[in-house]
């Protein structure tokens, strides 16, 4: 077996692995209240409990169950991502798309603007709008989705780059097609492969952007339950109930592992060099 097709190997088996795990955690946030033993918001027994058959997950510092919270922060982080990469998916293919179909000065303004907003570090750009707003979900999935769109901009515009002077679309052209029948019927279905890839590795990283914000204090607002917080409530607890922060720390890590595995995937199976 030569070197490539191993390589082809290892990349199916983290798509799978990616693949499950992604699956797992989203039926497990769609069903959490039939799954959850308990309220995620009620105290119901001793603090600071270690893993057991009654608390899978062990109890945090205020007698709550950590399973349930767990199951229930899920939903909090995978509404928050794939709610902000709509918003960034949007913005990011309409303003690459008359970037680049209409080019001269329209081109010039939204490239330069482009420019300007990724010379701010997002994080701070985020923590500053955040700072003037009321911190809760629908906030965080705006600002996360507002403040991310430039390199989904600058992707779909390098795609529109190449497609734009392809036969079918100057036929498309020549026959009296508007402008916005050319751009998204003609052009936009054959850009969507690297756009679909930019989606999944997008919501890997508005999943952690929530969840540094939750942990900074500016993002879910307690008690609502979310894997950001629940890192804050364990702070105190490092060395007393590791498990308050392994658990959380854990889950974020294998969401995002899970999403950057499917996205490496997707751009392996729709690139139309392989």
């Amino acid at each position: 077996m030569g070197r490539n097709d191993k390589l082809k190997m290892t990349n199916v088996k983290l798509w799978n692995f990616g693949i499950i795990i992604l699956l797992t955690f989203i039926l497990a946030a769609i069903f959490a209240p039939l799954i959850a033993p308990y309220s995620p918001e009620e105290m119901i027994a001793q603090v600071t409990q270690p893993p057991s058959f009654e608390h899978l997950f062990g109890t945090d510092d205020l007698g709550r169950d950590i399973f349930s919270r767990a199951l229930f922060g899920a939903r909090i982080s995978l509404t928050v991502g794939l709610v902000a990469v709509t918003i960034s998916i949007l913005i990011g293919t309409l303003m690459g798309a008359l970037a680049d179909y209409y080019k001269g000065w329209i081109d010039l303004i939204i490239m330069r603007f482009v420019d300007v907003m990724l010379a701010f570090p997002s994080i701070f750009l985020i923590l500053a709008i955040q700072a003037m707003l009321t911190p809760n979900i629908y906030n965080i999935m705006i600002v996360i989705g507002v403040t991310s769109w430039m390199g989904v901009a600058r992707l779909v515009r390098g795609e529109y780059l190449r497609i734009r002077e392809l036969s079918y679309v100057e036929a498309a052209r020549s026959i009296g097609c508007s402008d916005f029948h050319i751009i998204f019927r003609h052009i936009l279905p054959n850009a969507q492969a690297p756009i679909i890839v930019a989606a999944t590795l997008g919501m890997a990283g508005a999943i952690l952007t929530e969840s540094a914000l939750s942990f900074l204090g500016m993002g879910v607002q307690p008690p609502t339950p979310s894997w950001g917080n629940m890192l804050i409530d364990a702070q105190a607890y490092m060395r007393d109930a590791p498990w308050m922060a392994i658990i959380p720390g854990l889950l974020i890590l294998l969401t995002v592992l899970s999403l950057y595995f499917v996205g490496e995937g997707l751009r392996e199976k729709l690139d139309v060099r392989n």
